[in-house]
């Protein structure tokens, strides 16, 4: 019995060092992270309340500026598919949100709607641009949607894709890296064991074609996670305090909308899509039956063309004006506390 007993503890330490080398990930060296993913164009700005914000601006300085919002567990490359096919007729500018990719956590450790709204203000208010379309996926889709209510004197039309806040986004299925981040048991672990192939099982839970995924995607993905202080910011990001979105609350939407979802997606169904149509004044709704959660990665091309061909149709392809780099632009306080902290759902 006694060998039996020391046996099976020998088995159990194996087991212990043996999950521990598969599934042990420190964080990465920021240096590195910003030699490998920072190359040209990228810049790192400083906001107004201290966060340094890794930030991309490409195209003609002089054509219609899009802002491009990135969702949970993303970062601004998600956007370069469509910074290269709409690169030639606009201004596109991406960042990395707080608690995300190259920016790292919020400096405040703030993650309500209201602080990733106020960063995307003042990333456009560093780069002088007063007037401009907004896009935004999943998450990015919530603060696309919530920027829209907060300053809809800046926004001019608004692309929501896959977007989370929908009352009746109830996921059909919830990727592997999202329940763990929500498992109380799991999150203490979370910042330092988090295997590469979870970070790769999420993504295909997020594609309608996991076969059409790169090996580089998925360490884009992994590595970007490991930035220090990003996934203890994925942990308090889902704990921040959520109000349910109404159809009360995105009626006030007065930009023309273009809403583009995948019907394959798992984690916000397409139900989701058909209430922002039904309850946003302005709307137009694209459905993709091959595509899934981030349909700008998976076909670019021609989600992008869709973007472009609606963008001519409503007359939102003039340029905007443009105010001094740095000044700091008025804020809607109306529609500010109409939304209150109306939000998403916490795993998107």
């Amino acid at each position: 019995m006694l060998k039996l007993l020391k046996y099976l503890m020998i088995l159990l330490i194996v087991a212990i060092i043996g999950l521990g080398i598969w599934g042990y990930a420190p964080d990465r060296d920021v240096a590195e992270l910003r030699a490998e993913y920072a190359g040209e164009p990228s810049q790192f700005v400083e906001l107004p309340n201290g966060q340094t914000v890794h930030i991309r601006d490409t195209g003609p300085r002089d054509a219609p500026t899009l802002l491009l919002i990135h969702g949970s567990g993303a970062s601004l490359h998600t956007w370069e598919g469509w910074a290269d096919a709409l690169g030639d007729d606009y201004r596109i500018i991406r960042y990395d949100q707080p608690g995300h990719g190259l920016t790292g956590p919020h400096i405040s450790g703030d993650y309500s709607g209201k602080a990733f709204s106020d960063t995307a203000a003042m990333v456009m208010d560093h780069l002088g641009v007063s007037n401009y379309l907004v896009a935004g996926n999943s998450m990015g889709g919530w603060v696309a949607w919530t920027h829209a209510l907060t300053y809809p004197e800046r926004v001019k039309g608004l692309i929501l894709v896959d977007a989370s806040g929908a009352p009746s986004a109830a996921p059909r299925s919830i990727p592997i890296g999202f329940r763990l981040a929500q498992s109380p048991i799991v999150q203490p672990f979370i910042t330092v064991f988090t295997p590469r192939s979870i970070i790769a099982s999420t993504l295909e839970g997020s594609v309608a074609d996991k076969e059409a995924l790169t090996d580089a995607q998925v360490d884009r993905y992994w590595n970007l996670l490991r930035y220090p202080g990003n996934r203890q910011a994925t942990l308090d990001r889902g704990k921040a305090a959520r109000t349910p979105l109404t159809p009360e609350t995105i009626a006030q939407i007065n930009a023309p909308t273009l809403i583009l979802w995948g019907s394959q997606d798992k984690l916000i169904p397409v139900d989701a899509a058909r209430w922002f149509d039904k309850h946003i004044p302005d709307s137009n709704l694209v459905i993709y039956g091959d595509l899934g959660h981030i349909p700008m990665e998976e076909d670019a091309e021609r989600t992008a063309k869709d973007v472009d061909s609606w963008l001519k149709a409503k007359g939102l392809d003039t340029p905007p004006p443009s105010v001094t780099p740095g000044a700091t632009l008025s804020i809607s306080e109306k529609a500010r506390a109409a939304i209150g902290a109306a939000s998403s759902p916490k795993e998107q």
